[in-house]
């Protein structure tokens, strides 16, 4: 019985575990997924990424976290 106990107290850590990466790394892979978006929308509007900003082509001074692909400015 006391097997069954500890592994069930094992399963519950690794379920918590499992959450708890899973809201650290989220956040993480959306901000990467932004700025690959914003840096390609820099590329296609004709302009090229600078440090975080966009030079040049239609989104031209924009912090390429910023640049929203669906409207142009």
């Amino acid at each position: 019985m006391k097997e069954a106990a500890g592994e069930a107290n094992l399963t519950v850590v690794a379920i918590i575990l499992i959450g708890v990466v899973v809201a650290v790394v989220t956040p993480l892979v959306n901000s990467l997924m932004k700025t690959a978006s914003g840096r390609a929308c820099c590329t296609d509007g004709g302009g090229y990424v600078q440090g975080s900003t966009c030079q040049g082509g239609t989104y031209a001074g924009q912090t390429i976290s910023n640049i929203d692909c669906t409207t142009s400015n």
